[in-house]
């Protein structure tokens, strides 16, 4: 039996990165998954090479209607969703001043208002299913500061504490929700970054989808007693500066 046999999911900004690796790691798990995105073609593609086992729903998450539209496709071919993978984000590079109240309230509404979005959405739908795990993909700069990403840096630390306010109030409900870390990883949202900036991790290295969408099935399946918990993935980007460490010795 597949840890995920008779589950339903519903993968945001599925169609591409990390999205995509975590639909297929679901799938290969036993799970029937609705692939959301704003990418018609590409989330048309991958449903068609997945078959019979995905469903494509194009939708923002920024639309309150298209998350009702998402759910109820899901229920009506599958049932009833019990995963939930707030993935799909933007970032906008650029210091406070340089920042735009426009462009700053945009990364806002994808990256924390969409998933708020979508927790409100899915959440009778998983009552139905008896219960369910939401993850929440924020980042590492959910963990930590960074120059030039004021906008990206406080909407993956809102989305943080939301992930934790979400478990609180679900957690009568048998839903745990937990937020994901990545660091650097290897999709097209960091195609244009230098790899120099993984050189003080301890794995000195970008990381790849599929490393992410482990993680993801770890927390679906088997991180029973996890919630409002951050999970990071990071290479240990996190842990500290191994040169500055180095010039210590």
């Amino acid at each position: 039996m597949k840890s995920l046999d008779g589950r339903v999911a519903l993968v945001t900004g599925g169609a591409r990165g990390i999205g995509e690796a975590v639909v297929r790691a679901f799938v290969d798990e036993g799970a029937s998954v609705v692939i959301t995105d704003v990418l018609r073609e590409e989330g048309r593609a991958l449903r068609e090479e997945i078959g019979a086992a995905a469903l494509f729903c194009a939708a923002d998450v920024t639309s309150e209607a298209d998350w009702a539209s998402a759910v109820a496709e899901a229920e009506r071919e599958f049932g009833p969703v019990s995963l939930l993978v707030n993935n799909a984000g933007i970032v906008e590079f650029g210091s406070i001043e340089e920042t735009d109240p426009r462009t700053f309230h945009r990364v806002l509404d994808v990256n924390l208002v969409g998933p708020w979005l979508g927790m409100r959405a899915v959440a009778p739908s998983m009552r139905r299913a008896g219960g369910g795990v939401i993850l929440n993909v924020s980042s590492t700069a959910g963990l930590m500061g960074y120059a030039s990403l004021g906008a990206y840096v406080a909407s993956k630390w809102g989305l943080r504490g939301l992930t934790k306010a979400a478990a609180l109030d679900l957690a009568r409900d048998g839903i745990r929700v937990c937020s994901v870390h990545p660091g650097p990883i290897s999709t097209p949202m960091t195609a244009g970054m230098d790899e120099s900036i993984t050189v003080d991790q301890p794995i000195a290295r970008f990381g790849t989808p599929e490393e992410v969408a482990r993680m993801a099935v770890f927390l679906a399946a088997e991180a029973t007693y996890s919630t409002g918990s951050e999970f990071v993935v990071d290479g240990g980007a996190t842990t500290g500066s191994m040169m500055l460490a180095a010039s210590a010795d």
